[in-house]
């Protein structure tokens, strides 16, 4: 946002928490943000008109009312904008939610926080092996950032989580929101069961795909087992650049990766199938190339549409006397193309770089 005309709005209760932030705005040479210390409930008598996207990111599970804090950001949000969100999510936090009871139990006749936190630090210490929080303990780090993630995990008093089912139940069903998922690092990975399990693909599979994508994804969640939280894209009505679209751009982001240096390692693999190992998300997974998936990601820049980007390989000399048309490249490609913008490395815009 900082070559642009826009105005930020940063909104948060606590005067500690937006001391930080400031600073950190003053480093970078932020100067177009507005900060408000205030409830987020109150957001829409602020009179701060309305907001093209919002970011609220672990806020709503902690509120006595998560919908009412919704129902607030709702009233402020452009008719076409959207929000981004981060709520807990239920199955990867199972130990989480077990700490938090034992807690409960043993600290329920503690005189004030600090006997508490000195009584989780102790059980910290104890956990046997077969304790489910220490089981999944790689899932959660917050607690080893000394005593206020101690209290954030496992004594704070208001903490409510998801699975995806229920979050489609609040969102989609009572609010008639479109939900993207987007998982920090992953992209739309944990919600794809065949990207859970991969490289194995048992025949199972066949019958998930079959499935409606709110099906999938519940079922991708029980299966990994990973998610401690839900990170999400909400607006009304879906808003999806379509794969298939000439006009719309390819361009890679996250990882300093071009579409050449993809080609060529696509070009000099042995594997058949190729086998797609990508180290960031620990994913390996054999991908349908095609014909021509390594000619199109050889012209990909971020600037060439994918008619542009077609017209190039029609260029190609092994291509001239039969040039494929637009619908045998979009098919073609179509395998790589949705592994790769399942894991946010390849996404489509109209808006040229």
């Amino acid at each position: 946002m900082r070559a642009t005309d826009a105005e930020i709005v940063h909104l948060d209760l606590s005067a500690a928490s937006i001391a930080i932030a400031r600073r950190r705005a003053e480093i970078r040479g932020l100067e177009n943000i507005r900060w408000l210390q205030v409830s987020l409930l109150d957001l829409p008598g602020l009179g701060l008109g309305e907001f093209d996207y919002i970011n609220c990111s672990g806020v709503l599970h902690h509120l006595a009312d998560p919908d009412a804090g919704l129902r607030a950001l709702l009233g402020v949000l452009a008719a076409d904008g959207a929000i981004g969100m981060m709520v807990y999510a239920t199955y990867g936090r199972t130990g989480v939610y077990q700490m938090q009871e034992l807690l409960r139990r043993i600290n329920g006749g503690c005189e004030g926080i600090g006997q508490c936190l000195d009584n989780a630090r102790q059980v910290l210490a104890t956990l046997p092996a077969t304790n489910w929080f220490a089981r999944g303990e790689q899932l959660i780090s917050d607690h080893r950032r000394g005593d206020a993630g101690i209290y954030d995990l496992l004594l704070h008093s208001q903490d409510r989580s998801y699975t995806v089912e229920e979050l489609y139940a609040w969102l989609h069903d009572a609010h008639r929101l479109h939900i993207e998922f987007s998982d920090v690092g992953r992209g739309r990975a944990p919600y794809l069961p065949e990207l859970v399990l991969a490289p194995r693909q048992p025949p199972f599979l066949d019958a998930v795909a079959r499935l409606p994508p709110r099906q999938q994804q519940a079922i991708a969640e029980l299966l990994g087992g990973t998610l401690v939280t839900h990170s999400f894209y909400l607006c009304r009505g879906a808003r999806v650049a379509p794969y298939g679209d000439p006009e719309c751009i390819p361009f890679f982001c996250h990882e300093p990766v071009t579409g050449p240096e993809l080609s060529a390692i696509i070009h000099r693999s042995t594997d058949v199938p190729f086998v797609m190992r990508h180290s960031h998300t620990g994913i390996s997974t054999p991908l349908d190339v095609g014909r021509f998936g390594k000619f199109i990601l050889k012209y990909i820049d971020g600037r060439r549409s994918f008619a542009q980007v077609f017209a190039l390989v029609r260029g190609e000399e092994k291509f001239r006397r039969s040039p494929p048309d637009d619908e045998t490249l979009f098919r073609d490609f179509a395998p790589l193309y949705r592994f790769l913008n399942a894991i946010e490395r390849l996404l489509l815009t109209r808006c040229r770089a």
